[in-house]
């Protein structure tokens, strides 16, 4: 399958009196788990990998939502997806090495 790049916020709908960050804390666990390149920004999390791969990690971490006791999950994805293997975080951010 084709390289991509995948923009991940995931939104957890919480039961009255919790936090949301503990969920977000586990949703980039499981990225940080799957051994995919990632970078955590301050509205999103974005992977680098194959496609197939990188839905798969979604689905765990909705999964992983549910489980920990959302009744449901909505996700805002943005997705690239290159057959020729271009899409790369340190190719499209190389003019701005310090994020600026």
């Amino acid at each position: 399958m084709a390289q991509a790049l995948l923009s991940i916020q995931i939104i957890p709908k919480i039961n009255p009196g919790e936090e949301v960050i503990p969920y977000v804390d586990e949703a980039i666990s499981i990225i940080k788990a799957s051994g995919v390149p990632y970078r955590v920004g301050p509205l999103e999390t974005t992977m680098e990998g194959e496609l197939d791969q990188l839905l798969d990690i979604v689905k765990q971490m909705s999964a992983a939502m549910i489980e920990r006791g959302s009744p449901s999950v909505m996700s805002q994805i943005k997705l690239v997806v290159d057959a020729k293997a271009n899409a790369s975080m340190s190719r499209l951010l190389q003019k701005y090495p310090d994020g600026q």
